[in-house]
């Protein structure tokens, strides 16, 4: 029997288009991710990028944040920055406007996902939460704080 390959990248393109349910509702599989490390939220209405990186890694037995705060993942695996590859890279973002506080505060907005390349100068990023669903999406360099790889 031949052995299976996958990287983290691969599995988390298996959730492309999981999305939030709308409303009063909550979508069950987000749920599932937002529960693995905390047991606070009750609707997937919340930020749920670094559960899912939490829950893909965990599917894989990789090294995980084992928090629902998106730059928790700056601790996570060792710095690769501008040696990111697509496959075990994970994305650290600042999230918001203004001013923001650099990569050595852990406990200011984020957003983490898988590092999905380069585009017209852009990083891309496959994760959830991005437009309250799972997807690559294009960020400003500048937002990058910090890429990790997980092996």
């Amino acid at each position: 029997m031949r052995a299976i390959e996958m990287t983290a990248f691969d599995m988390a393109q298996r959730f492309v288009g999981v999305r939030e349910v709308p409303g009063s509702q909550s979508n069950p599989a987000v749920l599932a991710m937002l529960k693995l490390d905390d047991d606070w939220p009750e609707g997937d209405d919340v930020p749920w990028c670094s559960a899912f990186a939490n829950y893909v890694t965990w599917l894989l037995r990789l090294p995980r944040s084992k928090s629902l705060m998106a730059r928790s993942w700056l601790k996570v695996g060792r710095a690769v920055n501008e040696e990111a590859e697509v496959g075990f890279d994970v994305v650290i973002l600042k999230r918001g406007g203004g001013s923001q506080p650099g990569p050595d505060v852990t406990d200011a907005p984020g957003h983490v996902g898988f590092y999905a390349g380069v585009e017209n100068g852009k990083v891309l990023v496959l994760g959830g939460n991005q437009g309250d669903e799972v997807n690559i999406t294009a960020y400003p360099k500048s937002r990058v704080l910090g890429i990790r790889r997980l092996y």
